[in-house]
């Protein structure tokens, strides 16, 4: 196992556009995933992030509007229509589980940040807990309300929108 890594690190050393960039902008080589609590993340954990996430977030829209249809359907059937009445909150709900539940399962990711190779961890590097998880797609559905706050993440050296910031969270690309 030790002489892998000492070939990896070599091969690492070879390839100079294999980087890594800190707070202050400098750039290292790495080879091996460093911990997150040391300041640095890899940049090739931050490529494309922003792109990637938009795409995610389509798909996971359309995966809670198809849960949420299904539900509704499902429950107007059993209740002949009554419960058309009581369902507009609905989604949210749904939207609020669906992004808890997946974000803080063993995956780390929705099912749309899977498909484009993202995870979502504490920014300690840690699994997030639902409630983190949780908080993040509540102010994420917020920010829809002012869109412009979304520009924030391109200021972000991290790529960070302002949801992930305050639910102490950050997305990354998967690490393969």
């Amino acid at each position: 196992m030790q002489r892998m890594r000492t070939q990896i690190q070599f091969v690492a050393d070879m390839r100079p556009e294999v980087k890594s960039m800190d707070m202050r902008g400098a750039t290292t080589a790495w080879a091996v995933p460093q911990p997150m609590t040391s300041g640095r993340l890899p940049y090739a954990a931050l490529a494309g992030v922003r792109r990637r996430r938009f795409f995610a977030m389509l798909v996971d829209m359309f995966l809670v509007g198809l849960l949420s249809f299904a539900i509704v359907a499902c429950l107007a059937i059993v209740t002949f229509g009554l419960s058309l009445l009581i369902l507009p909150p609905l989604l949210p709900a749904v939207a609020f589980f669906y992004n808890g539940l997946t974000i803080s399962g063993a995956r780390m990711a929705t099912p749309g940040m899977r498909a484009f190779d993202l995870e979502a961890r504490l920014t300690d590097g840690g699994r997030a807990p639902f409630l983190n998880a949780a908080v993040q797609a509540v102010l994420f559905y917020l920010s829809w309300s002012f869109p412009p706050i979304f520009l924030f993440s391109l200021f972000q050296p991290e790529k960070r929108c302002l949801h992930d910031i305050f639910s102490g969270m950050i997305v990354t690309r998967t690490a393969d």
